[in-house]
Protein backbone atom coordinates (compact mmCIF):
# COMPACT_ATOMS: atom_id res chain seq x y z
CA UNK A 1 0.00 0.00 0.00
CA UNK A 2 2.86 2.35 1.12
CA UNK A 3 4.60 2.15 -2.38
CA UNK A 4 1.51 4.17 -3.65
CA UNK A 5 1.50 8.23 -3.61
CA UNK A 6 -0.89 8.72 -0.20
CA UNK A 7 -1.67 12.00 0.77
CA UNK A 8 -3.35 13.40 4.12
CA UNK A 9 -5.67 16.05 3.59
CA UNK A 10 -7.03 19.24 5.56
CA UNK A 11 -9.47 21.50 4.03
CA UNK A 12 -9.48 24.10 6.70
CA UNK A 13 -11.54 27.23 6.11
CA UNK A 14 -8.64 29.14 6.22
CA UNK A 15 -5.83 27.31 4.86
CA UNK A 16 -5.38 24.07 3.46
CA UNK A 17 -2.46 21.29 3.96
CA UNK A 18 -1.41 18.74 2.24
CA UNK A 19 1.01 15.89 3.33
CA UNK A 20 3.02 14.24 0.56
CA UNK A 21 4.04 10.80 2.13
CA UNK A 22 6.19 9.69 -1.20
CA UNK A 23 8.04 12.89 -1.16
CA UNK A 24 7.85 13.51 2.52
CA UNK A 25 6.65 16.83 1.92
CA UNK A 26 4.26 19.33 4.04
CA UNK A 27 3.17 22.63 2.11
CA UNK A 28 0.37 25.01 3.64
CA UNK A 29 -1.39 27.55 1.09
CA UNK A 30 -4.23 29.75 1.81
CA UNK A 31 -7.81 28.26 0.92
CA UNK A 32 -8.42 30.80 -1.72
CA UNK A 33 -9.32 30.29 -5.30
CA UNK A 34 -9.84 33.52 -7.33
CA UNK A 35 -12.09 33.59 -10.55
CA UNK A 36 -12.82 36.30 -13.15
CA UNK A 37 -16.13 36.44 -15.07
CA UNK A 38 -17.34 33.72 -12.97
CA UNK A 39 -15.63 30.98 -15.05
CA UNK A 40 -11.93 31.90 -15.46
CA UNK A 41 -10.02 30.76 -12.60
CA UNK A 42 -6.75 32.90 -12.51
CA UNK A 43 -5.18 31.87 -9.06
CA UNK A 44 -5.45 29.51 -5.66
CA UNK A 45 -3.71 29.26 -2.94
CA UNK A 46 -1.35 31.77 -1.78
CA UNK A 47 -1.32 33.58 -4.73
CA UNK A 48 -5.01 33.89 -4.80
CA UNK A 49 -4.42 35.31 -0.97
CA UNK A 50 -2.28 37.76 -2.32
CA UNK A 51 -5.11 39.43 -4.76
CA UNK A 52 -7.62 39.10 -1.34
CA UNK A 53 -9.13 42.76 -0.75
CA UNK A 54 -7.36 44.24 -3.84
CA UNK A 55 -9.33 43.12 -7.20
CA UNK A 56 -11.87 44.77 -8.98
CA UNK A 57 -15.34 43.60 -8.89
CA UNK A 58 -15.62 40.90 -11.96
CA UNK A 59 -12.45 39.05 -9.93
CA UNK A 60 -14.59 37.38 -7.11
CA UNK A 61 -11.33 35.72 -4.34
CA UNK A 62 -12.85 33.66 -1.45
CA UNK A 63 -12.08 30.22 0.05
CA UNK A 64 -13.76 27.45 -0.86
CA UNK A 65 -14.99 26.02 2.42
CA UNK A 66 -17.70 27.83 5.14
CA UNK A 67 -17.45 26.69 9.08
CA UNK A 68 -15.08 23.56 8.01
CA UNK A 69 -17.51 22.33 5.66
CA UNK A 70 -17.16 22.35 1.62
CA UNK A 71 -18.90 25.45 0.43
CA UNK A 72 -17.76 25.04 -3.31
CA UNK A 73 -17.32 21.82 -5.21
CA UNK A 74 -16.44 22.70 -8.36
CA UNK A 75 -13.29 25.59 -6.48
CA UNK A 76 -12.53 22.96 -3.83
CA UNK A 77 -11.94 20.53 -6.73
CA UNK A 78 -9.46 22.78 -8.48
CA UNK A 79 -7.74 24.21 -5.52
CA UNK A 80 -7.44 20.51 -4.40
CA UNK A 81 -6.01 19.06 -7.47
CA UNK A 82 -3.87 21.95 -8.09
CA UNK A 83 -2.15 21.59 -4.27
CA UNK A 84 -2.06 17.58 -4.54
CA UNK A 85 0.22 19.04 -7.91
CA UNK A 86 2.46 21.42 -5.73
CA UNK A 87 2.80 18.52 -3.42
CA UNK A 88 4.06 15.90 -5.20
CA UNK A 89 4.31 16.70 -9.37
CA UNK A 90 4.28 13.03 -9.55
CA UNK A 91 0.89 12.17 -8.01
CA UNK A 92 -0.61 9.95 -10.46
CA UNK A 93 -3.60 8.52 -11.15
CA UNK A 94 -4.06 6.01 -8.24
CA UNK A 95 -3.47 8.35 -5.31
CA UNK A 96 -4.80 7.00 -1.69
CA UNK A 97 -5.99 10.42 -0.38
CA UNK A 98 -6.84 10.40 3.69
CA UNK A 99 -9.23 13.86 4.53
CA UNK A 100 -9.59 14.97 8.10
CA UNK A 101 -12.98 16.05 8.40
CA UNK A 102 -15.48 16.89 10.84
CA UNK A 103 -17.47 14.48 13.51
CA UNK A 104 -21.13 15.21 12.44
CA UNK A 105 -21.21 15.36 8.63
CA UNK A 106 -24.29 14.89 6.70
CA UNK A 107 -24.95 12.95 4.17
CA UNK A 108 -25.29 15.70 1.83
CA UNK A 109 -21.79 17.37 3.50
CA UNK A 110 -19.89 14.01 3.42
CA UNK A 111 -21.53 13.60 -0.64
CA UNK A 112 -19.13 17.08 -1.27
CA UNK A 113 -16.12 14.66 -0.64
CA UNK A 114 -17.24 12.27 -3.30
CA UNK A 115 -17.77 14.87 -6.09
CA UNK A 116 -14.31 16.67 -5.42
CA UNK A 117 -12.39 13.43 -6.00
CA UNK A 118 -14.72 11.75 -8.26
CA UNK A 119 -13.41 14.12 -11.22
CA UNK A 120 -10.49 15.01 -13.56
CA UNK A 121 -6.55 13.21 -12.46
CA UNK A 122 -8.29 12.41 -9.21
CA UNK A 123 -10.86 9.94 -10.18
CA UNK A 124 -9.34 6.76 -9.74
CA UNK A 125 -8.10 7.30 -6.33
CA UNK A 126 -9.29 5.95 -2.89
CA UNK A 127 -10.64 7.95 -0.21
CA UNK A 128 -10.56 7.55 3.41
CA UNK A 129 -12.14 9.85 5.95
CA UNK A 130 -10.12 10.31 9.04
CA UNK A 131 -12.59 12.74 12.55
CA UNK A 132 -10.75 15.72 12.81
CA UNK A 133 -10.46 15.09 16.36
CA UNK A 134 -8.51 11.96 16.14
CA UNK A 135 -6.27 13.04 14.20
CA UNK A 136 -6.08 16.04 16.80
CA UNK A 137 -5.51 13.66 19.79
CA UNK A 138 -3.07 11.37 17.84
CA UNK A 139 -1.24 14.62 17.16
CA UNK A 140 -0.58 15.33 20.80
CA UNK A 141 0.17 12.14 22.37
CA UNK A 142 -3.24 11.13 23.60
CA UNK A 143 -3.62 7.56 24.45
CA UNK A 144 -7.15 7.13 22.40
CA UNK A 145 -7.73 3.67 23.22
CA UNK A 146 -7.69 4.27 27.09
CA UNK A 147 -11.13 4.06 28.77
CA UNK A 148 -10.32 7.37 30.60
CA UNK A 149 -12.33 9.80 28.38
CA UNK A 150 -10.02 13.25 26.58
CA UNK A 151 -11.55 16.67 25.36
CA UNK A 152 -9.95 17.92 22.52
CA UNK A 153 -10.93 21.68 20.97
CA UNK A 154 -9.56 22.54 18.07
CA UNK A 155 -10.22 26.71 17.45
CA UNK A 156 -10.45 27.13 13.65
CA UNK A 157 -10.99 29.69 11.60
CA UNK A 158 -14.90 30.15 11.63
CA UNK A 159 -15.93 27.70 13.99
CA UNK A 160 -14.47 25.31 16.89
CA UNK A 161 -14.79 21.53 17.18
CA UNK A 162 -15.17 20.48 20.63
CA UNK A 163 -15.00 16.61 20.87
CA UNK A 164 -14.84 13.82 24.20
CA UNK A 165 -12.49 10.52 22.69
CA UNK A 166 -12.70 7.30 24.80
CA UNK A 167 -11.87 4.36 23.07
CA UNK A 168 -10.40 5.06 20.38
CA UNK A 169 -13.78 6.46 19.20
CA UNK A 170 -15.79 10.17 19.66
CA UNK A 171 -18.52 9.51 21.67
CA UNK A 172 -19.85 13.16 21.17
CA UNK A 173 -18.73 16.48 19.46
CA UNK A 174 -20.51 19.76 18.61
CA UNK A 175 -19.09 22.37 16.19
CA UNK A 176 -19.81 25.96 17.38
CA UNK A 177 -19.32 28.90 15.04
CA UNK A 178 -16.72 30.72 17.14
CA UNK A 179 -13.53 30.66 15.40
CA UNK A 180 -9.96 33.11 15.20
CA UNK A 181 -12.48 35.07 12.39
CA UNK A 182 -14.00 36.23 15.02
CA UNK A 183 -11.26 37.73 16.48
CA UNK A 184 -9.96 39.22 13.69
CA UNK A 185 -13.79 40.83 13.02
CA UNK A 186 -13.45 42.36 17.02
CA UNK A 187 -10.01 44.00 16.37
CA UNK A 188 -11.63 45.33 12.99
CA UNK A 189 -14.69 46.61 14.85
CA UNK A 190 -12.97 48.18 17.99
CA UNK A 191 -10.42 50.25 15.76
CA UNK A 192 -13.63 51.37 14.08
CA UNK A 193 -15.13 52.44 17.37
CA UNK A 194 -12.17 53.98 19.21
CA UNK A 195 -9.94 55.04 16.06
CA UNK A 196 -12.80 55.97 13.28
CA UNK A 197 -10.75 54.01 11.35
CA UNK A 198 -11.23 51.03 8.70
CA UNK A 199 -9.02 48.54 7.92
CA UNK A 200 -9.10 45.29 6.06
CA UNK A 201 -9.36 41.55 7.33
CA UNK A 202 -5.56 41.10 6.44
CA UNK A 203 -4.62 43.88 8.42
CA UNK A 204 -6.26 42.88 11.54
CA UNK A 205 -4.84 39.26 10.68
CA UNK A 206 -1.69 40.58 11.00
CA UNK A 207 -2.12 42.92 14.10
CA UNK A 208 -3.48 39.60 16.13
CA UNK A 209 -0.64 37.85 15.32
CA UNK A 210 1.77 40.80 16.36
CA UNK A 211 -0.27 42.09 19.28
CA UNK A 212 -2.57 39.68 20.71
CA UNK A 213 -1.14 38.57 23.93
CA UNK A 214 -2.94 37.72 27.67
CA UNK A 215 0.27 38.42 29.95
CA UNK A 216 -0.44 41.61 31.64
CA UNK A 217 2.15 43.52 31.17
CA UNK A 218 2.82 43.13 27.39
CA UNK A 219 3.25 46.76 25.71
CA UNK A 220 3.82 47.21 22.39
CA UNK A 221 2.31 48.69 19.51
CA UNK A 222 2.04 48.91 15.67
CA UNK A 223 1.16 51.61 13.26
CA UNK A 224 -1.40 50.84 10.72
CA UNK A 225 -3.17 52.34 7.49
CA UNK A 226 -6.75 52.58 6.84
CA UNK A 227 -9.59 54.42 5.78
CA UNK A 228 -11.16 57.71 7.95
CA UNK A 229 -14.83 56.04 9.19
CA UNK A 230 -16.18 59.54 7.80
CA UNK A 231 -14.36 61.15 5.57
CA UNK A 232 -13.02 58.03 3.53
CA UNK A 233 -9.63 59.20 3.36
CA UNK A 234 -6.45 57.45 4.63
CA UNK A 235 -5.15 57.69 7.69
CA UNK A 236 -2.62 56.55 10.16
CA UNK A 237 -2.40 55.15 13.50
CA UNK A 238 -1.18 53.32 16.58
CA UNK A 239 -2.71 50.48 17.81
CA UNK A 240 -1.28 48.94 20.93
CA UNK A 241 -1.79 46.03 22.44
CA UNK A 242 -3.81 46.46 25.18
CA UNK A 243 -6.64 47.24 22.83
CA UNK A 244 -6.61 44.25 20.28
CA UNK A 245 -6.40 42.29 23.77
CA UNK A 246 -9.64 43.96 24.98
CA UNK A 247 -10.81 43.20 21.40
CA UNK A 248 -10.10 39.39 21.68
CA UNK A 249 -11.29 38.52 24.94
CA UNK A 250 -14.92 38.21 24.09
CA UNK A 251 -14.35 36.37 21.50
CA UNK A 252 -12.02 33.76 23.43
CA UNK A 253 -14.34 33.77 26.77
CA UNK A 254 -16.93 32.88 24.39
CA UNK A 255 -15.10 29.79 23.10
CA UNK A 256 -14.48 29.36 27.50
CA UNK A 257 -18.51 29.11 27.71
CA UNK A 258 -19.06 27.02 25.14
CA UNK A 259 -16.35 24.68 26.58
CA UNK A 260 -18.07 25.00 29.79
CA UNK A 261 -21.88 24.56 28.18
CA UNK A 262 -19.94 21.20 26.80
CA UNK A 263 -18.76 19.42 29.87
CA UNK A 264 -21.74 20.30 31.50
CA UNK A 265 -23.74 18.01 28.97
CA UNK A 266 -20.76 15.36 29.40
CA UNK A 267 -21.47 11.92 31.60
CA UNK A 268 -20.03 12.61 35.44
CA UNK A 269 -17.07 10.00 35.18
CA UNK A 270 -15.95 11.21 31.83
CA UNK A 271 -15.96 14.78 33.35
CA UNK A 272 -14.03 13.91 36.16
CA UNK A 273 -10.94 12.47 34.08
CA UNK A 274 -11.37 15.31 31.99
CA UNK A 275 -10.81 17.93 34.66
CA UNK A 276 -8.21 15.61 36.19
CA UNK A 277 -6.19 14.70 32.85
CA UNK A 278 -7.11 19.02 31.31
CA UNK A 279 -8.46 20.13 28.03
CA UNK A 280 -6.73 19.54 24.73
CA UNK A 281 -5.96 22.62 22.51
CA UNK A 282 -4.88 22.66 18.75
CA UNK A 283 -5.52 25.45 16.24
CA UNK A 284 -4.19 28.39 15.13
CA UNK A 285 -5.46 30.83 17.42
CA UNK A 286 -3.89 29.24 20.20
CA UNK A 287 -0.56 30.87 18.87
CA UNK A 288 -1.59 34.03 21.25
CA UNK A 289 1.14 34.03 24.17
CA UNK A 290 -0.89 32.88 27.30
CA UNK A 291 -4.25 31.71 26.12
CA UNK A 292 -3.53 28.70 27.83
CA UNK A 293 -3.22 30.21 30.86
CA UNK A 294 -5.98 32.60 30.70
CA UNK A 295 -8.23 29.72 29.27
CA UNK A 296 -7.37 27.72 32.26
CA UNK A 297 -8.10 30.22 34.68
CA UNK A 298 -11.50 30.93 33.26
CA UNK A 299 -12.52 26.86 32.81
CA UNK A 300 -11.20 25.90 36.29
CA UNK A 301 -8.67 22.97 35.05
CA UNK A 302 -6.11 22.26 33.43
CA UNK A 303 -5.21 23.30 29.73
CA UNK A 304 -3.00 21.63 27.27
CA UNK A 305 -1.82 23.40 24.32
CA UNK A 306 -0.58 20.99 20.75
CA UNK A 307 3.33 22.35 20.26
CA UNK A 308 1.81 22.32 16.29
CA UNK A 309 -1.37 24.93 17.06
CA UNK A 310 -2.82 24.99 13.73
CA UNK A 311 -0.74 21.90 11.59
CA UNK A 312 -1.68 19.84 15.14
CA UNK A 313 -4.45 17.45 12.19
CA UNK A 314 -2.75 17.45 9.52
CA UNK A 315 0.78 16.06 11.81
CA UNK A 316 -2.28 13.34 13.22
CA UNK A 317 -2.69 12.43 9.49
CA UNK A 318 0.86 12.10 8.49
CA UNK A 319 1.08 9.31 11.74
CA UNK A 320 -1.48 7.46 10.92
CA UNK A 321 -0.36 7.37 7.06
CA UNK A 322 2.79 6.23 8.49
CA UNK A 323 1.59 3.76 11.61
CA UNK A 324 -0.10 0.41 10.01
CA UNK A 325 -2.13 -0.18 13.14
CA UNK A 326 -3.63 3.51 13.05
CA UNK A 327 -4.58 3.72 9.28
CA UNK A 328 -7.91 1.42 11.15
CA UNK A 329 -9.18 5.04 12.22
CA UNK A 330 -9.50 5.86 8.59
CA UNK A 331 -12.95 5.00 7.25
CA UNK A 332 -13.46 4.48 3.44
CA UNK A 333 -15.92 6.95 1.60
CA UNK A 334 -17.46 4.04 -0.39
CA UNK A 335 -18.69 2.23 3.13
CA UNK A 336 -20.07 4.71 3.95
CA UNK A 337 -21.82 6.62 0.65
CA UNK A 338 -24.71 5.52 -1.28
CA UNK A 339 -24.36 7.31 -4.53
Amino acid sequence: MLTKNIFGIDLGTSTVKVFSYRKKRMITEKNMVAVRNKQDVLAVGNEAYEMYEKTPDNIDVRSTMSYGMIADIDRTEFLLNELLYRADKHMGSHSILYFAVPVDMTEIERRAYYYITMAGQLKKSRVYLVERPIADAIAMGIDIDSKVGSLVVNIGAQSSEISIITEGKVIVSKIVHVGGDDLNHSIRDIIRRKKNILIGERTAQRLKYALASFEDNKKDARKIVGLNSLSGLPRETICSSALVREAITESVNQIGEEIKFFIERTPPQIVKSVLQDGIYLAGGSTRIPYIGEYLQDYLGCPVKISQYYDMCTIKGLETIISDKNLREEAVSLKEKTHY
